[in-house]
């Protein structure tokens, strides 16, 4: 199977002994496998099992100080926080330049605060989705969104502070060492498997022939996106990735779609832009809708669940809102919903408008579809969130702020979850699929 390569990055300054440890657990766990040492400290550190030395990142990585005399390696006069971006910066890079130019199966890393925000902006800027990322953290229990982001970065909660030796810690990271052993050794089958499969020019053409399509969900509408997804699989046999709206579900899918995983979307849960508008707990922030836009892709946009704004327990609602009359629906014990209001609406629109007219590349290849029915499980006539001058405000401000462009907006008198709108929609973006591709084959 060949040997495997994993990455371990830390602060060898503070955490050497704990480093060193979890260095001997990997290979006591897998002995084919070379463990790359990376000391991202604030000080140098001399020992023969690191890997690359602190002083070689710098110098190497680090863009020259504005300040004559100085050598790159030299943060002696940085702050604290200075030292930690300096070094995510240079750490990332070499990050970077190990991924690309040598094979490389896992990536692992232990620290608290600071060193699981270094080693976290290291894994999020240079490895990509699906690759293993694991770090072992003190903070990991909580939140810890600012950490994992939109990636896919698995933490480990060490239980005591990684300081010394002691038996808790150490099972902690004899089961790091084992878990990033297993990780790494699955990428590296599945590597492996891509490669045998690129080799065989059949499987390669049937594999290229999968059109990627995300599609944006939430709870509130998600028989609609399942009818999609049915539909889309079934009869044309696409690739469906279905994206949960939750603020980092729309920056993995912009992520993706900047980096060229997906060929076309059905952003039919809009649900972020509320979020970010209002002050809610799941906005995906101001760069939701640009990156499709940019990519010149095949899109359906609409205005999913534009009718509530998301917080958290009931009693985390602001005040602002708690007292001031807002129509509130407790969707279970850890979600509360407040129904947006028609300046609200207004300005979603607004958000909607401004994006696509701003960034679209290919207008032609955008639609915007307004379910009129309700735009989620509970805006149909008679139940909770029904508002139909908040809606129509929504409506209005989209119909008229893209009229005389190249993007179509449609009414449709059905509501966003029933089957035949979400087949209706589906095969609009198929529609605009075989257009794209038809004008690619008439392109000289």
């Amino acid at each position: 199977m060949g040997s495997l390569s994993i990455v371990l990055i830390g602060t060898c300054d503070t955490k050497l002994s704990e480093l060193l440890y979890l260095h001997s657990r990997i290979l006591a766990s897998a002995k084919d496998t070379n463990v790359i040492l990376i000391d991202a400290g604030r000080k140098p550190i001399y020992h023969p099992t690191i890997s690359i030395r602190q002083d070689e990142l710098l110098t190497k990585y680090r863009q020259p100080p504005q300040s004559s005399g100085k050598a790159a390696s030299d943060i002696s006069n940085l702050s604290r926080a200075e030292v930690i971006q300096t070094m995510t910066e240079c750490a990332t890079a070499c990050m970077s330049e190990l991924y690309s130019k040598r094979p490389v199966h896992g990536a692992i890393s232990i620290g608290g605060s600071c060193g699981t925000s270094l080693a976290s902006a290291i894994m999020r800027g240079a490895l990509p989705f699906t690759f293993p990322k694991l770090i072992v953290s003190t903070v990991a229990s909580g939140d810890t969104s600012h950490i994992v982001g939109e990636s896919d970065i698995t933490l480990m909660y060490s239980i005591v502070d990684i300081a010394g030796s002691n038996r808790i810690l150490n099972c902690v990271l004899d089961n790091a060492a084992g878990a990033i052993v297993g990780l790494a050794r699955a990428h590296q089958v599945r590597l492996q498997s891509e490669q045998g499969q690129d080799q065989n020019s059949s499987q390669r053409a049937v594999r290229g022939n999968k059109t990627r399509i995300g599609i944006t969900m939430f709870g509130v509408t998600t028989p609609c996106v399942e009818a999609m997804r049915h539909h889309l699989t079934e009869t044309y046999d696409y690739e469906v990735y279905i994206f949960h709206a939750t603020g980092h579900g729309g920056r993995a899918m912009e992520r993706l779609i900047n980096s060229g995983e997906l060929d076309a979307l059905i952003d039919l849960t809009t649900t972020e832009i509320p979020d970010q508008i209002v002050g809610g707990v799941m906005a995906a922030g101001p760069d939701r809708l640009k990156a499709a836009a940019k990519a010149g892709i095949p899109q359906i946009v609409s205005v999913g669940a534009c009718d509530m704004v998301n917080f958290g327990p009931r009693n985390t609602l602001p005040e602002r809102f708690g007292k001031g009359g807002r129509n509130i629906f407790e969707h279970n014990a850890s979600v509360t919903l407040m129904r947006t209001n028609s300046g609200e609406c207004k300005q979603i629109g607004q958000f909607i408008v401004s994006k696509l007219k701003e960034f679209c590349v290919r207008p032609d290849l955008v639609q915007v579809v307004l379910p009129v029915g309700g735009i989620s499980m509970i805006s149909k006539p008679q139940d909770p969130f029904e508002d139909k001058d908040a809606d129509e405000a929504l409506f209005e401000t989209i119909e008229d702020g893209l009229k005389g462009s190249k993007t179509e907006v449609v009414r449709d008198e059905r509501d966003i979850n029933n089957p035949s709108f979400a087949v209706d929609v589906a095969e609009r973006l198929v529609k605009l699929i075989q257009l794209q591709r038809q004008q690619k084959r008439a392109e000289p």
